[in-house]
């Protein structure tokens, strides 16, 4: 029996040594994994936040025609609460605004602010363009004519909300309603461009079929890719990335841009006495519900995908932690505080714009914009 314990306790101590030093495999960091996590990215971070976008604005201009039809507030808040949806995911988009959203001008076409309120106002006097608006073709003639102060979210944001609040819907006049149906269908033109742009027929059919009917570009530089193709044939033949490598960074530069942005424009701005009127979503007071939702936006390109979606296997995340693990924890930490640092900024944003606390807010997104340059400078160095 002695000779029987001994000889499991060998065993045991064996077991355990192999044991203590099994590790999980790292990923191999090869042009085919990068390839993998660009594919990764397009089909689940950009693909579904912009079908998600592409629908809730479709919504969006049906909700109002029926709000147009019968002016019930309960029709107004679902009015409303699509607005927000839509909105939600616009924000969710932007660490990809690089593509089809600045190449076709779309970011500054839907998302400028101001608006002119003042333009505005001359607008909702002349005949002739209420009358063009309530054409057939009024989302067409909105896009074309009206300019981008009076186009995208924030001239619908300013139809239906007020303070921070849903309108009471005896406030809307037809002329208002006409403008924001017309405005909304240019909006969701527009989205569904940006989708098509980047899925190509994997869009919706409906969604395909308006955007050849109105001729917008939807391909890298009139060819036959789509950006999605362009980036995840990175490397190759007719690509305009040069490398696998490109491909992750313009990830990241995306990643970047956004953070930058956040910090030192749209909290910055105003917070510094720069522009005080550049406040985002002034109306329904979501501004910080916005750049909390930008940063999302950097969280789903870094970790794999939108929630539901995600894949850490197929991750800049998983690659650089892969490659130095301290660099990831820094971008995981700064990602997370920049996300804390806003959700404690005072609400609503348009009234507190000059708290410290949007500060520290900035603070956070400028070192998460200093880490991402980290990581890119080490993906370019590896």
């Amino acid at each position: 029996m002695k000779k029987l314990s001994k000889i499991l306790v060998i065993t045991c101590a064996i077991l355990g040594v192999m044991t203590s030093c099994h590790k999980e495999p790292e990923m191999s960091l090869t042009d085919e994994t990068q390839a993998a996590i660009i594919e990764q990215y397009v089909n689940h971070t950009i693909a579904p936040t912009y079908t998600n976008l592409a629908n809730y604005t479709d919504q969006l201009v049906k909700d109002l025609k029926a709000l147009k039809a019968d002016r019930t507030q309960a029709n107004m808040d679902k009015v409303c609460a699509t607005f927000l949806t839509a909105r939600a995911w616009w924000e969710k988009s932007e660490a990809f605004l690089f593509g089809a959203a600045s190449d076709f001008g779309i970011d500054p076409h839907i998302d400028s602010w101001p608006l002119d309120v003042s333009a505005f106002n001359t607008m909702m006097t002349n005949t002739a363009q209420i009358e063009a608006m309530d054409a057939e073709d009024g989302d067409e003639y909105a896009g074309e004519k009206l300019g981008n102060s009076l186009l995208g979210f924030h001239g619908i944001e300013y139809i239906l909300f007020s303070n921070g609040a849903v309108k009471n819907v005896a406030e809307l006049t037809d002329l208002q309603m006409i403008y924001a149906i017309a405005v909304a269908g240019d909006l969701r033109n527009r989205c569904f461009q940006l989708e098509v742009s980047w899925i190509g027929d994997k869009a919706a059919a409906a969604h395909v079929a308006k955007v050849e009917e109105l001729e917008l570009n939807s391909t890298v530089n009139g060819g036959d890719y789509s950006y999605g193709e362009n980036l995840c044939k990175a490397g190759k033949l007719g690509s305009t990335y040069i490398s696998t490598v490109a491909g992750l960074m313009a990830i990241v530069d995306g990643c970047k841009t956004i953070a930058d942005e956040v910090g030192t424009s749209k909290i910055g701005k105003p917070y510094n006495g720069e522009d005080p009127d550049y406040i985002e979503s002034p109306y329904s007071q979501k501004s910080i519900e916005d750049f909390y939702n930008n940063i999302i936006s950097i969280e789903n390109a870094y970790f794999g995908g939108i929630e539901g979606e995600r894949a850490e296997n197929l991750s800049l995340h998983e690659y650089v932690k892969t490659m130095d693990a301290n660099l990831d924890t820094k971008v995981v930490a700064a990602i997370n505080n920049a996300k804390a640092k806003i959700k404690a900024m005072p609400v609503p944003f348009v009234q507190n714009y000059t708290n410290s606390a949007n500060g520290d807010a900035i603070i956070a997104c400028q070192a998460l914009d200093d880490i991402l340059s980290e990581v890119n400078t080490a993906l370019r160095n590896y």
